[in-house]
């Protein structure tokens, strides 16, 4: 029996069930997409098995649902495609799920059950578990390599999306390496991470190491970081934007720069001061609940903004264009990541929750069009931890904070915010969540993995050690 197959039926028996049971959506992708073929309740037994792929893949695609527990997926489709409905995330025919603890820094043999996005974000992007806080760091704070220096030093082209900071959590991870996710430009480092500092003899803050990786895309919010100044080394006193530019990138502040960009440089995206917008709003949750409401369109998103899906497809073209120019048979990587989805679960923001996840669906529908057509694409959607929301009953008297909202199919939803007191941020929670698959190596996320097994899925995807 071949390896995948051997390990579909050691691991992935319970993911392959419910992927044969799941009903199917009456309007999901192109006609090929065996989600989308089955009937409600139909065998899926035999497009199962045609998903079931080993070898290598010339492309890996990784998205991340920041805070994207399966509550936040439920959620999100109860309201935007009714219970019935399905997200285009729904529609991968391999799934599983995975653990996400950290450890104890400097003791790496014990767990902390909780983690935040930078120990789960440095687990699938190294293999390895660390500390909450830790980037690309173990739990003693060495260095970690990462599956995107990796793909980078073997060849391959590079990208790096969000909806947050580029030097947030989950995007940092993947080029840098600091002791706490607070060093996000110069001015936090010499003070939070003295030891990674420029001055010190370290490699910098989280963004001057972004730059010097120099992924061929980076997308994303966080400018504040790229205005302050380098305090020592070749680029000292100018800023970490000069110090971007003289490594070749190409930079764009809004959706038609985004649009204009060449794919014969590195490109550079900073749609924001800091965090990019919402694409929705509506009531915050409440002590006592909230009167039945809709979420509406941010009037306040500025119109210059590009969505997720619109830097995932340039991504994509981008990455795809370069490589097949000058790599040969070398792809690329790329991570993207819809990371407000969890600052919405923090804040108790059921409107702002949903609507970045529908705009991480719609960047997950672009990344499978991609590989619909680019069969030799390995595409992985999952989430870096569990988060607080809940679907409880209405008219529930929780001791927490609700909101109610009228789903698309006209009933009230009432959601639950109960892992903070009123006016704290929302905690995440311990709990595995979903990971699914489309392509070469796919089967290896099905029945119950832990993150750091994601690095190893795409490393082996890849060829990369």
């Amino acid at each position: 029996m071949p390896v995948v197959s051997r390990r579909l039926v050691a691991l992935g028996v319970f993911g392959v069930a419910v992927a044969l049971t799941a009903p199917a959506v009456a309007a999901a992708g192109p006609g090929d997409d065996p989600s989308a073929r089955a009937a409600a309740g139909g065998d899926r037994t035999q497009d199962v098995r045609r998903a079931i792929e080993g070898g290598k893949a010339r492309n890996v695609v990784l998205f991340i649902g920041d805070g994207m527990g399966d509550s936040e997926i439920t959620i999100a489709r109860n309201y935007a495609r009714g219970a019935a409905g399905r997200l285009e995330m729904d529609s991968l025919p391999l799934t599983g799920a995975y653990t996400t603890y950290a450890v104890a820094k400097g003791d790496p043999s014990k767990p902390d059950y909780v983690t935040d996005s930078a120990a789960s974000g440095t687990g699938w992007a190294t293999g390895s578990k660390t500390y909450n806080g830790a980037i690309s760091v173990d739990a003693y704070g060495n260095p970690l390599p990462t599956i995107l220096e990796l793909a980078k030093r073997n060849g391959y082209r590079t990208g790096d999306v969000t909806t947050a900071e580029v030097q947030d959590a989950t995007p940092a991870v993947l080029g840098s390496h600091v002791v706490s996710r607070d060093c996000k430009g110069p001015n936090e480092t010499s003070t939070a991470c003295p030891a990674n500092a420029k001055e010190n003899g370290g490699a910098g803050s989280i963004s001057e190491q972004l730059v010097q990786t120099r992924p061929d895309v980076l997308l994303g919010g966080g400018a504040t970081f790229f205005n302050q100044t380098v305090k020592a080394g070749q680029f000292q006193g100018k800023t970490v934007l000069d110090q971007a530019k003289a490594a070749g990138y190409q930079v764009a502040t809004d959706a038609a720069g985004l649009r204009a960009a060449r794919g014969d440089k590195p490109l550079l995206g900073l749609f924001a001061p800091n965090n990019m917008d919402l694409q929705w709003v509506g009531p915050v949750a409440k002590v006592g609940g909230t009167e039945p409401s809709t979420c509406q369109p941010n009037a306040n998103l500025p119109a210059a903004q590009p969505k997720l899906a619109d830097m995932t497809r340039k991504a994509l073209d981008v990455l795809d264009r370069s490589s097949r120019d000058r790599h040969g048979d070398k792809g690329f990587f790329l991570q993207v990541e819809g990371a407000s989805i969890d600052k919405q679960d923090h804040a108790a923001n059921p409107c702002g929750q949903i609507g970045e996840t529908v705009g991480f669906d719609d960047a997950v529908a672009a990344g499978l069009a991609y590989a619909r057509s680019h069969p030799d694409t390995l595409v992985v959607v999952t989430a870096d931890h569990g988060h607080t929301s809940q679907i409880i009953p209405n008219g529930t008297k929780s001791p927490g904070q609700t909101a109610t909202l009228v789903t698309r199919d006209g009933v009230p939803m009432t959601i639950n915010y109960a892992t903070n007191t009123p006016g704290q941020s929302q905690e995440h929670t311990g709990t595995q969540v979903r990971i699914a698959g489309y392509g070469p190596q796919a089967a290896n996320v099905v029945g119950v993995t832990d993150q750091t097994d994601l690095f190893r899925t795409m490393s082996r995807a890849l060829g990369v050690r």
